[in-house]
């Protein structure tokens, strides 16, 4: 066998077995039909940059992501109030399995309507990038959370407020406490207790800064966001559970990034 063609039939295959011993082993969480997130982070030098990536998602690459059988993606950019305001796209895909993710960049490839709709974007000039960067991160939900939840609201969407939230750990053994914490401990119940409409919760499987876990909540408004925020902080079920030894020290660094969906987005 040449080595070209030796490489191209070995790299899928290790690739698959990559995936399946990673999901075999995530932090412990039992098989069964959980789905898979990508999150993709734009980063933005100015207004024609922007414009640019919204042009590209609103025409091109949503309507292409929709033929491929993905009919909800979410895309977001931070409130007026943050630094990061102007700055940053963040496109959210779910997927119901690991080939659909696999397979994706194929089916994108061969859409010539994609690829003719989004060619500005696609193959912009070297010197003349559409964006400064993007990170693409891969999640996979929680098992007692296994399929993300569209929240629906009549506020308009420049009102409505979707809080990303990124929890790293010290440790793998760290980490695997704080998804047990949201999971068998009861984080994510007491999230719905209050209120709080979740979107997803997911380990990250690739992406900076692992361990990590990383999870959506939703609010019709700003009040809403800090009436329900106050309403968990203050409930006896957090107190109990933020206080069990077991959980201590779970979280090293979290991060709240508080977004708007664009006029465009799925949800």
């Amino acid at each position: 066998m040449k080595r070209s063609t030796f490489f191209t039939f070995i790299a899928p295959v290790i690739l698959v077995l990559f995936f399946m011993s990673f999901t075999a082993n995530n932090y412990g969480a039992p098989a069964g039909k959980q789905q898979y997130f990508e999150i993709k982070i734009y980063r933005v030098a100015d207004k024609a940059h922007e414009a640019g990536i919204d042009a590209y998602l609103k025409d091109a690459y949503l309507p292409a992501l929709h033929r491929a059988g993905i009919p909800t993606v979410g895309v977001f950019k931070p409130i007026e109030s943050d630094t990061a305001f102007g700055k940053i796209v963040y496109v959210f895909i779910p997927f119901k399995t690991i080939d659909q993710f696999l397979q994706l960049s194929d089916k994108l490839a061969k859409d010539q309507v994609y690829t003719q709709a989004g060619k500005d974007f696609l193959d912009a000039p070297y010197d003349n990038a559409p964006f400064v960067r993007y990170e693409s991160i891969l999640l996979k939900a929680f098992s007692l959370m296994p399929e993300f939840k569209i929240p629906s609201y009549t506020t308009p969407a420049a009102e409505r407020i979707y809080e990303l939230r990124s929890y790293e750990s010290a440790t793998e053994a760290k980490a695997t406490k704080k998804i047990q914490m949201f999971n068998e401990g009861g984080e994510m119940k007491i999230f719905e207790s209050v209120g709080s409409n979740a979107v997803f919760y997911g380990q990250v499987l690739i992406g900076s800064r692992m361990p990590r876990l990383m999870y959506m909540t939703t609010y019709s408004d700003m009040k809403s966001h800090d009436d329900h925020w106050k309403a968990f902080g203050g409930s006896d079920g957090w107190k109990k559970l933020s206080g069990m030894d077991e959980y201590k020290n779970t979280v090293s660094k979290a991060n709240p990034y508080l977004m708007h969906p664009t006029s465009y987005s799925d949800f």
